[in-house]
């Protein structure tokens, strides 16, 4: 292990977190909000020069082996989410270190989970950097490094594989660099597409930047007390659409845009992603029935597509709605959009190795002497690929489990009042990048309701949630830093 390699990584995604944090210093300055100006100033100078210093100090020597960009990409975003707190804290909008924390891992890992009882009372640059950090985290700061810093040369490979949000990184070129920039293309492009749509309606240009900001990354943060069921009806079912797209994978996207007409119709995964979504918001439409039908119906596919997505945008209060669509929501926590999609939690395609993986082992069972391949659709899938997909599993529900332990114990050492439902909801949240819970962590309420601890507990969910666990586990493993 390299401690120039790893060093130099992490100086380059800390200098461009210190880039973007000078964009909120225009904000600013087109609002007229001077007294914002020195705190955004300081922490954005503070971190690129930390950034900086570190990419030309430790130059690096080589490559990056695979052990070498896991853990890089496990420094990385743990440094990112401890540093995205300063302009929180240094502007004073979240004093309190913790809280400014919780609000940048939540922000950067696009959980959406917040400590702000009323975001419309933050300046328009805390607002801005906030969704920002949403939209950096969305695709990926190690991908945008990828995309942007070609002197990574041969460890793009190392760091994408250690990013990429499902059982396979898609490779569109030969190259990882370039495959990175061609799908930065298409989430900026459908970042403006969306807040040119939200901007001809109802929500003014600051309004629909934050919002497209916070849905393309299936974030959630909202600019309102109310998120979205502050809008009208044109601008959720806006909503509804680029977060459903946003759930899809983007290698998918560039596909159908540039080679194959056909793409989506060909898709197993995308047929199975559209197909629980469609089942859940049939569910929860019976569940709530009684009252305006094309608001009820409005409201069942909205939540529906916003958990499964793990956007974490509401419209209705899902948490009043009953035990019933509580078990099945939380369930929807589980599940997430395609693999390659800006989504959290397990993944879909990953669903379909594992259901395909059960059959055979089924079917093994029945036919002893019998030879047979695990296959999602048509397509055989390599035993290591199921391995490695029952073996995240494995660790995922572990990691839920301990969370759930661990906010259960700090909760009764507190002396906390938090029920059963907000823990658990509040840990499968977290875990999954989802953000709003149920109970007291619905999406009328906020995560102030939990003790310091468990907040920082929280924090770490997030990160080993957006990374999928294997960069953290590598990370805190004692023989990958033995020489």
């Amino acid at each position: 292990m390299s401690w120039r390699n790893l060093l130099h990584v992490v100086g380059a995604v800390i200098a461009a977190i210190g880039a973007a944090m000078a964009t909120p210093i225009v904000v600013s300055v087109i609002y007229r909000e001077w007294s914002e100006i020195p705190g955004f100033a300081a922490s954005a100078i503070l971190t690129f020069t930390i950034g900086i210093t570190l990419w030309f100090f430790f130059d690096s020597p080589g490559e990056l082996s695979t052990k070498e960009g896991f853990a890089a990409v496990g420094m990385a975003w743990t440094a990112i989410a401890l540093i995205g707190s300063l302009p929180y804290i240094f502007t004073g909008e979240i004093s309190n270190i913790t809280n400014a924390v919780f609000e940048s891992a939540s922000g950067f890992t696009t959980t959406g989970a917040s400590i702000v009882p009323d975001p419309g009372l933050m300046s328009h640059g805390a607002l801005f950097w906030r969704s920002l950090t949403q939209w950096i985290g969305g695709m990926g700061i190690i991908v945008l490094s990828v995309a942007i810093l070609p002197l990574l040369g041969m460890g793009a490979v190392q760091l994408a594989r250690a990013e990429s949000p499902g059982p396979i990184p898609d490779r569109l070129t030969p190259r990882f660099s370039e495959t990175a920039k061609r799908l930065w293309y298409v989430y900026i492009g459908l970042t403006g597409i969306e807040a040119a749509l939200l901007w001809l309606g109802e929500m003014s240009l600051f309004e629909a930047i934050n919002h497209a900001f916070t849905t393309l990354s299936t974030g959630g943060f909202s600019t309102h007390v109310g998120s979205l069921g502050a809008y009208g009806a044109y601008t959720q079912w806006v909503i509804i659409v680029f977060m459903t797209l946003a759930g899809m994978s983007f290698a998918l996207h560039y596909t159908f845009i540039t080679r194959d007409k056909l793409a989506y119709f060909k898709s197993l995964g995308l047929r199975v992603y559209l197909g629980i979504i469609f089942a859940a918001s049939i569910l929860m439409a019976i569940g709530i029935w009684g009252g305006p039908v094309l608001t009820t119906i409005r409201d069942s596919l909205f939540t529906s597509v916003t958990i499964v997505t793990t956007t974490g945008y509401g419209t209705a209060d899902f948490a009043t709605w009953g035990p019933v669509l509580e078990v099945m929501i939380v369930g929807l926590m589980f599940v997430g959009g395609m693999a390659g999609s800006t989504s959290g939690s397990i993944k879909t395609d990953r669903l379909l190795i594992l259901s395909g993986a059960s059959r055979t082992d089924v079917r093994r069972i029945i036919h002893p002497r019998g030879v047979f391949v695990t296959r999602v659709g048509k397509k055989p899938v390599p035993d290591l690929v199921v391995e490695t997909v029952q073996t995240f599993f494995l660790l995922y529900m572990f990691a839920f489990m301990t969370g759930v332990f661990a906010i259960a114990v700090i909760g009764f050492a507190a002396d906390s009042s938090l029920d059963l439902v907000t823990m658990v909801s509040g840990v499968a949240s977290s875990l999954g990048n989802v953000g709003p819970g149920l109970g007291e962590i619905g999406p009328t309420g906020n995560y102030l309701v939990f003790p310091a601890v468990s907040k920082w507990v929280l924090s770490g969910l997030m990160v080993i949630g957006r990374l999928e666990i294997l960069p953290i586990l590598i990370l805190l493993s004692p023989e990958v830093w033995r020489k």
